[in-house]
């Protein structure tokens, strides 16, 4: 792996005894170099975590007070929340193991408040739901933040000021429709980035100077570097990824400061360093991947989204992805261990 960073240790660190991470025998004592990319110092494979449950799996996020894995359900609008079992070694979760929750039309991200409960982005709108809200009442919808039924939230984060970013997309993905927004802890909204297509991928580096994004039809991964207040000052590219490989998707940043990027169509995560290098492969066994994030009680532990969006549906009272013979996978999640620890998410301060 890379050095940090940085010399400080960052508040948003992984909680650990100075070890690395306990390696699975099938994950990283398996991981071998690429032969179709010399460059590529590790490709491991990940595992099956769930049936393909979601029809668009999108956004995983560590919910630590709860010791439960959250991500959605996007354009079901639903919320899927796994809790993992006490001395969970990898283990394939039981499909009754996963809760489902119906929040909206759309469901595009949901990150934990620090006061309890979740803030999350509907189709237009943010809304919050307090500590005990969920399963119980529907989410305390905020005002629309735009009137345009041909578009939608789609993906986001919270950075280290406890700021809830979301960008939007056209449901055509037509170009320069989209808008990064940051809702405030005082719920104002604020427009960050205009003129973007398909808003993605939003994660900070562990000393916060920096943000790694993706506005996936550039097939580009950007740096945004953040003024002391948080505010972006630059955008500059770091790397782009051939179309073959896949188009740039949801992402996470782990405590060495490389991004980990989901290639949509590509079946796999990329490992990225700060340089822009291609550091590992993850290959995962479905094509439409959409997004990861680090979670587990070590945040060792890195888990994959896919979707079956624009596959072929199937037939009522079918077994998931019974018809998707070409990708029978689709909408699972998937896990590996990589060797290398996440950061602790950012909670909404609102």
């Amino acid at each position: 792996m890379t050095p940090p960073t940085g010399d400080r240790e960052s508040p948003d660190a992984a909680p650990h005894d100075g070890g690395r991470p306990g390696a699975r025998p099938d994950d990283v004592e398996a991981g071998r170099p690429d032969p179709r990319d010399p460059a590529v110092g590790l490709r491991l494979e990940a595992r099956q975590l769930t049936s393909p449950l979601a029809h668009h799996g999108e956004g995983p996020v560590w919910d630590e007070r709860a010791g439960a894995l959250r991500w959605v359900d996007m354009l079901r609008g639903d919320l899927l929340s796994w809790t993992l079992p006490e001395g969970w070694d990898g283990e394939r979760a039981a499909d009754d193991d996963v809760e489902r929750h119906h929040l909206g039309d759309v469901l595009a991200v949901v990150r934990p408040r620090e006061r309890g409960g979740f803030v999350v982005a509907l189709e237009r709108c943010f809304a919050l739901l307090d500590e005990g809200d969920l399963g119980r009442v529907p989410p305390r919808r905020l005002p629309d933040v735009w009137d345009d039924p041909t578009i939608r939230f789609n993906e986001g984060a919270c950075d280290p000021q406890g700021r809830f970013y979301a960008g939007s997309m056209a449901y055509d993905a037509r170009e320069g429709a989209a808008t990064l927004y940051r809702l405030e802890p005082d719920h104002s909204v604020h427009v960050v980035l205009e003129g973007l297509t398909i808003s993605n991928g939003l994660a900070w580096s562990p000393d916060g100077s920096c943000a790694y994004y993706h506005d996936t039809p550039t097939q580009r991964l950007w740096r945004l570097v953040v003024d002391d207040a948080g505010e972006v000052v630059e955008r500059r590219a770091l790397r782009e990824t051939p179309e073959e490989r896949g188009g740039p998707d949801g992402l996470a940043v782990d405590e060495e400061g490389c991004v980990w990027a989901a290639l949509f169509g590509g079946s796999a995560v990329h490992r990225i360093s700060p340089d822009g290098d291609l550091l590992a492969v993850v290959d995962v066994g479905a094509r439409q991947v959409t997004a990861c994030a680090f979670g587990g009680p070590d945040l060792a532990d890195l888990f994959i989204t896919t979707s079956a969006e624009g596959l072929e549906e199937a037939e009522p009272g079918a077994e998931p992805g019974a018809d998707r013979d070409d990708d029978p996978l689709a909408g699972a999640l998937f896990t590996v261990r990589p060797g290398v620890r996440g950061l602790r998410v950012r909670p909404f301060a609102g």
